[in-house]
């Protein structure tokens, strides 16, 4: 094991898309959801729109665009009911993001999940893929006042974590979520889902950007990165 372990050093994760690639799994519980309401036009390219929005903020930008009747907090419920469906059993963790938090495991450096999701899909996808034995703590959007590009998530995280915000890095694969980190006052490893072009204003201001997101990241390239840009 490494000596160069820094306590106050602690890792939080964005879930969707960055961890897992549940996107696929999202996409299809909307679609579904929302042709049960009417609406079946519901395309691949219209939901990366929302990738690092919230579920429940997600879920009120389209009921309003459809002109769906059903309050807000239906359509969650359904939505998520779908969603667990395909997350216990489908959902693919990024390999070299396990080998990253594995590797950060093994160094003691405790590490939390900050998602748009709802707890109990964070929870199937951290049970089903068995990432949850190597976190401290995980925290929804829906526990906070307001979800990404708002920082509560990443802070409250950093909370349960009884770390300094400036301790945190951040791992995140959106827009918003980069938003949110540097609010929060974290640092930030962006991974893009959608791969960004160098100009990207908001990935660029990222501490370290993989324009070519999962297929350019790297566990090593991470770690490295990591224990070398600790503050003094």
């Amino acid at each position: 094991m490494s000596t160069r372990r820094t306590p106050a050093l602690s890792v939080v994760f964005d879930l969707d898309g960055t961890l897992v690639d549940s996107e696929p799994n999202y996409y299809e519980a909307g679609r579904r959801l929302l042709a049960r309401y009417g609406a079946p036009d519901f395309t691949w390219e219209h939901h990366t729109r929302y990738i690092g929005i919230s579920t429940r903020e997600t879920l009120a930008a389209l009921r309003a665009e459809y002109g769906i009747e059903a309050p807000v907090d239906e359509l969650l419920s359904g939505q998520d009911a779908l969603y667990l469906e395909l997350a216990r059993t489908s959902t693919e963790v990024f390999p070299e993001m396990r080998k990253f938090m594995e590797r950060l495991h093994q160094e003691g450096i405790p590490m939390a999940v900050a998602s748009g999701s709802s707890r109990a899909a964070i929870e199937a996808v951290l049970t089903g893929t068995g990432l949850g034995a190597y976190l401290t703590a995980y925290v929804s959007a829906d526990e906070v006042a307001h979800g990404k590009p708002e920082p509560d998530v990443f802070l409250e995280a950093a909370r349960r974590l009884d770390a300094t915000p400036g301790d945190c890095v951040v791992l995140e694969d959106a827009a918003p979520g980069v938003t949110a980190a540097h609010a929060a006052g974290m640092r930030c490893i962006a991974v893009p889902y959608v791969a960004s072009p160098a100009s990207d204003a908001v990935f660029t201001a990222a501490e370290l950007t993989f324009h070519g997101g999962q297929a350019e990241f790297t566990a090593q390239a991470a770690y490295e990165w990591l224990t070398g840009a600790r503050p003094s």
